[in-house]
């Protein structure tokens, strides 16, 4: 199975497809994304993926939970997106909407992250093999 080259994002020192699924929730799992906080919550997303020239692919806001599909780039570690995604949005949220200061914090520590690619862990052992 051949590489699909435009498939990957170029800078000036790599090519890539580094690819996330980030999921978290709110302190408590409170219901609290909802309506014009789950407006504004989006809105904060795509403006800190903009700000770092990262690519939202998917994104699903549920009353107690975010899920995140974003191609980053490798200058930042997994770590170190979800920070700036949470991080932004929580200071932001709730300087702007009062009601969430009823949590601790907005976020939870803890979030599940995953990544994906264009071609299968199969391909790449494959590839490997063929170049010796």
């Amino acid at each position: 199975m051949p590489i699909n080259k435009e498939a990957y994002c170029r800078g000036r020192h790599a090519a890539h497809a580094v690819k996330y699924h980030f999921v978290w929730c709110p302190k408590r799992r409170a219901s609290v994304l909802k309506n014009e906080i789950a407006n504004r919550l989006e809105q904060v997303l795509r403006e800190v993926a903009d700000e770092h020239d990262w690519k939202i692919n998917s994104l699903a806001i549920r009353p107690d939970h975010v899920h995140l599909f974003v191609q980053a780039d490798t200058r930042h570690a997994p770590y170190q997106v979800i920070h700036r995604f949470k991080g932004t949005s929580a200071h932001i949220l709730r300087d702007e909407f009062d009601r969430l200061h009823r949590l601790p914090s907005l976020w939870t520590r803890s979030c599940f992250v995953s990544t994906t690619g264009k071609v299968s862990e199969q391909v790449v052992e494959q590839y490997i093999e063929d170049q010796s």
